[in-house]
């Protein structure tokens, strides 16, 4: 029995002296330990070094709709007609009234010039024939003049037709020729007016001994072609004057009809609205916006292609990344996590941002809240200049205020974040083990 208590004793004594159990801790006994408390002064020196964070790949920042413009089916051409306006209302401007007069001879006509002639019996049975054979035209040249044989040149320009048989009669007398004679005009040439615009057949309509009307005119040149008479209007120009008639009016009012119209005027029927050229128009109008919605649905087809393509490139490349860190190939920097925490080992550093103590706290291997004392959480820092120098940055947590400085204080790569143990924790680790010695022992001592 007394050899039982003797083991019992000795086997408390081996616990007590650690031996059973080490408990690790932050010693600073030795002068290159320097354990600093964690303060809001002290933090500012602990986070004076440099760190620059592990960056993710590009790839991770791109996007694939990034492109600098569509390619689509090219520039759409130019328009090659013009939009048709509808005027606005057309007002009547009608010419001075004109009288017709007589006809008088001008330069480029032709007057035909019949004469007697003398022959024998046969021509007088055959008068008809002989008068014929003797009609003569002659043209007025550029003075005014025609000329005729054996009596020159006689001025007929600006003579009615009786005033130009005078003229020719008083010379065929001064020439002392029959002056028995027929004259008449065989091609009006002199006075003429333009038929133009929208009519079927444009042309030059002569002024003849009888007066000439609008209507006429028109009539020679095939009529009004326009099949919009609402926007349509003749216009009649005479010496520098511009004159209009609504094709309405004209139609609706006879006396507009019968306008007379002297020399070197002209008639152009014009239409400002043509319904023909406006449906051209639309049709091309159409045409072309057809020609811009394919354009965008192949721009947008190539894009959507294209967008497909750089996705799964992109997809892809950032895939490839996670498999690479999953097999560890990635290079990394780490923070290393030990004592009392949930899972020691190493907490990655996240990529393009600064780590603070607090993460690796509160991660998913951090504070045991069981086992862990808060009251003894460092952080230990080796030195760069130094190679066996360690700065322990000591928090207090007792102070659930002081977790503000563990959520301020930056952490670099391949610091070591310890946390003691509780001393219930320690107290239960050492009976833990002593128990089963002391069984272990007591046998032993029974067995003796």
């Amino acid at each position: 029995m007394l050899k039982w208590v003797y083991g019992i004793v000795a086997a408390v004594s081996l616990n007590a002296c650690g031996v059973a159990y080490v408990s690790p801790q932050v010693n600073a006994a030795d002068n290159k330990v320097r354990v600093v408390p964690l303060t809001s002064e002290s933090l500012l020196i602990a986070n004076t070094a440099t760190y620059a964070p592990k960056q993710i790949p590009d790839v991770f920042f791109q996007n694939a709709g990034n492109r600098s413009g569509l390619r689509g089916a090219g520039a759409v051409p130019p328009p090659s007609l013009s939009e048709q306006q509808r005027p606005a209302a057309l007002t009547t401007r009608l010419p001075p009234p004109a009288s017709p007069g007589p006809y008088r001879i001008g330069v480029g006509d032709v007057v035909l010039l019949a004469t007697k002639t003398s022959g024998g019996t046969v021509e007088e049975l055959t008068g008809l024939l002989a008068a014929q054979n003797s009609r003569q035209g002659y043209t007025v040249q550029d003075d005014g003049a025609i000329a005729v044989p054996d009596v020159g040149r006689i001025v007929l320009d600006g003579l009615t037709l009786e005033e130009a048989e005078a003229q020719l009669f008083q010379s065929l007398v001064e020439n002392r020729i029959d002056p028995t004679f027929s004259l008449e005009i065989a091609e009006f040439n002199s006075k003429r007016v333009s038929v133009g615009g929208a009519v079927a057949n444009p042309t030059v309509a002569p002024i003849t001994l009888t007066p000439l009307y609008l209507d006429e005119a028109i009539t020679r040149a095939g009529g009004i072609a326009t099949p919009d008479a609402e926007f349509a209007s003749i216009r009649i120009y005479r010496t520098g004057n511009l004159f209009q008639i609504p094709l309405t009016e004209y139609l609706r009012e006879p006396n507009l009809q019968k306008t007379l119209l002297v020399a070197g005027d002209s008639v152009f029927v014009d239409t400002a609205f043509e319904l023909d050229k406006a449906r051209a128009y639309f049709e091309e109008q159409i045409t072309l916006a057809q020609f811009r919605q394919q354009g965008r649905v192949q721009a947008l087809a190539e894009l959507t292609a294209e967008i497909d393509l750089r996705r799964a490139a992109l997809t892809e490349g950032r895939t490839n990344f996670q498999e690479r860190i999953t097999l560890d190939a990635v290079d990394r920097d780490y923070v290393y996590l030990t004592g009392e925490v949930t899972q020691p080992g190493r907490f990655a550093m996240p990529f393009g941002r600064q780590t603070t103590l607090a993460d690796a706290l509160y991660s998913d291997g951090g504070f045991s809240s069981e086992t862990g004392n808060p009251a003894q959480i460092y952080v230990l820092r080796g030195s760069e200049a130094d190679f066996g120098a360690v700065t322990a940055w000591h928090l207090d947590a007792r102070n659930v205020t002081n977790l503000i400085l563990a959520t301020r204080l930056n952490l670099l790569p391949n610091d070591i974040v310890f946390i003691a143990e509780q001393p219930i924790t320690r107290w239960n680790r050492v009976v833990q083990q002593l128990v089963p010695s002391l069984i272990t022992s007591g046998a032993s001592i029974a067995a003796n």
